[in-house]
Order: structure tokens, then sequence, then C-alpha cells
């Protein structure tokens, strides 16, 4: 039994060291990232040109998520990790150099014939309601896919390398490859947007995604018995293997992408800016999501995989509970801070230049409904790779089919409902992905608990319950904080507020027993005396 405790404390362990290193290296990208969108919001607002640019780059991100994203990530990491844990290095790269080539030929076939046909694929599939505005509308986001596009492929190259590097416990170059791709956005907006217009933000995309792989080539060539095969495995059962755990997981991957097409479709029809308006929102939603629940996931996966390859099913579940009930401390209070906040740290980050009240408006109407759905984002995101550890795509993809389903209709009756109430629109499409991912998180639970023949749910309520009580107290705080003059500038009171809301909510988790946070306030003090 010791032995036992002592392997799930390792397990768990390393997995929080991991998620350490993701998030700080996550934290740093989000902050690119906002730079990146606040430039562009400066320059573009919520006009055309920025509606046209957020739909074409909308595309280029469908078909990396599709092709070498979730879809690849789910099913190539279980099945390469599995031959690492049984030091088969030579199977391993094998695997990994079909995939590889696999996913260059089909990005590059399907980017030239998206080149071709540009112009049609923004008509039909991404903003129809551009052309009912403006011809010129629809042709700029025709010019800006064409420049685009290419970003795709290498992607898909980079996606896969970052899975690699995962697959070694390598996590922080890889985690820092999304920051590169922002920095490649920043030189677009600085340098070469002002000469060149929105097309050299699009110019940009593929300098960032061309960082956002280099970065990560230098490690690659580094792991022991690295070694690249030609050709496409065709008889490799391993290849098979993959390709049998992605095609359920690549139909779960294609209905989420076409919602956010429906949503991109549907603001096309709605006022001008809502286009922009759901793109920025839904990347603020997503910067907490990426550093809470994507970092500790992506850390979790390959201890997950190593666990169920040797057998230990039981060490699987306790680590599983562990990082969901980390992720739950975490993602709760941000989303009270996210809706109470909204309005300041979008006025913050993005209000001034072109970007302008009405902007921040529209952008905050979107935010309020998408922050609602942020626990919901954080729990289907390490609860699906729990599957994937297992090698089961088809639960949460099925789970997934349904809940974006539900979406599809909801976005088109939460938006006549809207209209009909006199609410602006695009924040039904906002409610319509909430609702949708809160059920379908709900569910992914139910089966994993039953999956696992029950997992330490009075521990988890107990967690929830705590940080409920705390996030309340410091909803308190934020309300005070944002209410009061404090007679310094409006950024730096709403940065405040921020980090004493953080300080309060750790502090009452603290009073309130909470063993995680105890040991995190333990590992601090021990670093800072070292230090």
């Amino acid at each position: 039994m010791p032995e036992k405790e002592n392997s799930i404390h390792q397990a768990n362990h390393q997995i929080a060291r991991a998620a350490g290193t993701v998030m700080v290296a996550y934290i740093i990208s989000n902050l690119a990232g906002l730079l990146a969108k606040t430039l562009t919001a400066k320059a573009f607002g919520t006009g055309a040109d920025s509606e046209a640019f957020y739909a074409a780059n909308r595309f280029s991100e469908i078909l990396f998520n599709l092709v070498a994203g979730g879809a690849l990530g789910s099913a190539f990491i279980p099945t390469f990790t599995g031959f690492l844990v049984k030091k088969d290095h030579e199977g391993a790269w094998k695997l990994a150099s079909a995939i590889i080539n696999w996913v260059l030929l089909i990005l590059t076939i399907i980017s030239i014939l998206a080149m071709i046909f540009s112009q049609q694929v923004v008509h039909y599939i991404l903003a129809p309601g551009f052309s009912t505005v403006s011809l010129e509308k629809e042709l700029l986001t025709a010019q800006l896919l064409r420049i685009q596009l290419p970003s795709a492929i290498i992607f898909g190259l980079s996606g896969l390398v970052m899975g690699i590097l995962n697959a070694h416990q390598s996590f922080f170059v890889s985690s820092l490859a999304p920051g590169m791709y922002q920095l490649g956005w920043i030189f677009g907006a600085l340098v070469l947007a002002p000469r060149y217009g929105v097309y050299g933000l699009s110019y940009g995309i593929l300098i960032g995604a061309s960082l956002h792989l280099l970065v990560q080539i230098p490690r690659l060539l580094r792991l022991p018995h690295v070694h690249y095969h030609a050709g496409l495995g065709g008889k490799n059962p391993a290849v098979k293997e993959v390709g049998r755990l992605m095609a359920p997981r690549l139909l779960g991957v294609a209905v989420v992408q076409l919602n956010f097409l429906v949503n991109t479709y549907l603001a096309s029809l709605q006022p001008e800016g809502s286009v922009t308006a759901i793109s920025l929102a839904f990347s603020l939603m997503l910067m907490p999501q990426a550093a809470i629940a994507q970092s500790i996931s992506i850390a979790s996966l390959p201890t997950f995989s190593a666990q169920v390859a040797a057998g230990k099913l039981d060490e699987m579940r306790s680590s599983f509970t562990s990082t969901l009930r980390m992720i739950l401390f975490l993602a709760i209070p941000a989303t009270v801070g996210l809706v109470l906040m909204r309005s300041d740290i979008v006025r913050v980050l993005y209000e001034r230049g072109e970007f302008t009240a009405q902007s921040t408006t529209l952008v905050a109407w979107a935010l309020l409904w998408y922050a609602l759905g942020l626990v919901g984002h954080c729990i289907v995101e390490i609860t699906s790779r729990a599957f994937y550890a297992q090698h089961d795509t088809k639960t949460p993809v099925l789970v997934g089919v349904g809940a974006m389903s539900l979406n599809l209709i909801l976005s088109i009756l939460f938006s006549r409902l809207f209209t009909s109430i006199g609410w602006l629109p695009h924040g039904g499409l906002a409610l319509a992905n909430t609702t949708a991912t809160l059920l379908e998180a709900f569910v992914l639970l139910l089966f994993m608990n039953k999956r696992m023949h029950g997992l330490d749910n009075r521990n988890l309520k107990t967690g929830v319950i705590k940080a409920i009580v705390a996030s309340a107290v410091m909803a308190v705080v934020v309300l005070l904080g944002i209410s009061t003059t404090w007679g310094v500038s409006y950024g730096l009171q709403v940065v405040l507020t921020i980090v004493i809301a953080a300080v309060v909510y750790t502090s009452i988790m603290y009073l309130l027993k909470v063993e995680e946070i105890r040991s995190l306030i333990r590992a601090l003090k021990r670093k800072l005396q070292r230090a």
C-alpha cells in the first residue's frame, strides 16, 4: 500500500510540476496574445478590415484543429507514449514520421484547393453576410485567406512536434510556441500593418506560424533516438491505431469547428462588429481556460497515458480526481472575476484608436455569456484527456457531437430570442456555446465516474463548496474595487483590483484548510527560504 501511495504521489507531483511549467509559458503566451489583439483593435477597431481578418483567420485555425490539433493529440500521444513506456524507440519514431508525412500531405492538398476557391469558401462557408454588405469586404476576406492558408500546414507540423515533446515530458519550449506565434502577429501589427494595412497583419500570422514551429525544432533534435523515416506507414499497425482513434475524434472536432463556422456565419448577418466581438470575447474567455485547464491537461495526458499503459488504473483515478479538483479551484474564481469585470477588462485592453466605447460594449456583452461557460470548458478539457489516455475517443466525441449539435440549434434560437427582446443578438451565440458546453461537461463527468467505478466525489464536492464560498467573498472585493475611486489611473485600478481579489481568494481558501493551497504556500515558502 505505501508503495502504491508513493507511486500516486510521484505521478501527481509530476503532473503538478509539468502543469506549473506549462502554466507559466501559457501566461507568457497569453500576455503576448493580449498585446497582439490590443494592437489589432487599436489599428482596425471592429470595422470591415477587422471583420475580414478574423473571418479569414478562423478558416486556417479550423484546418489546423481538424487535422493536427485536438484530433491528433488525442490519438497520437497515447499511442506514441505506449512505445516509449515499452522502450521501443524505433517503433515510436516510425509512427511519428508516418503521421508527420500524412499531416503534411493532407493539409497541403486542402490548403491549395482553398486558395483556388477562396472566394467561394468565404461566400458559401465563412461569411455569406459580407457580400450583402459589400462585395469588396468579401473579396478582401478571400485575399487575406489566401495569405494565411500556408500557416495551417506549418501549424500541422508544429502541433505534432509539440505532441512528441510532451510525450517525452518536455513541456516548456512547446508551451512557449503559442507565444512565438503571437510575436509574429505583433510584428505584423506594429511593423507591417502601418505600411500594408490588414494585409501586413495577415503576413504577420504567417511569420508567427513559422516561429511556432522553429522554436521547437532545437529541442526536438536533442531528443534521444530521434530518427525520421520516409513513407506513410501504410502497413504499420500503430499508424492504423492512430487512425482508428482519430476517426471519432475527428468527427467531434469537425462538429466543434462547424459551430465556430456557424457562429461566424450568423454573426456576419448581424450588425457590423459582431464577428470581431465574438472572436475577441471568446479569446478572452480562453485565456484563463488555457492557463488553467489546457496547461494542466497537457501536462496530465502523458502521465495518464503512462499509467494506463502500465495497467495502473487506480492510480490514474486518483491522479484524475486530484487534477480535476485543482482545476475547479482555479476556474470558479476566474469565472466570477470575468463576469464582474468584463467591461473593465475589455476597456483597459482594447479601447483606444479605432476601438471605441461602442466596440467595448459589443465585446463585453459577448464576454458576459462566454464567461459563464468557463468552468464547463475547463472540465471538458481535462475529462476528455482522461478518456483519450484510456484509448477511448468515442465517448467524449459522441457526447461532444450531441452538445455541439445542440449548440447549433441554440445559436439560432438564442440569437432570435435576443433580437426579439431588444438585446444584441451576438450575445445569444455566446450563451448557446456556454449552455452546450456545461451540459457536455456534466455528461462527461457522469461517464467518467462510471468508467472509473466512482471518483472521490465527496472530496470534489467539499472542494467546490469551499471554492464557491471563497469566490463569493472575492466578488464583494471586486465590486468594491471597481466602484471605488482610488486616485490612480483606471488601468492600474483594474490591475490592483484583480491582484487583491486573487490574494483574498487564496487567503480564504487557506483559512478553509484547503490542502492544495496550503501545500502550494509551503512550497513557495521553501523556495523563498532557499533563495
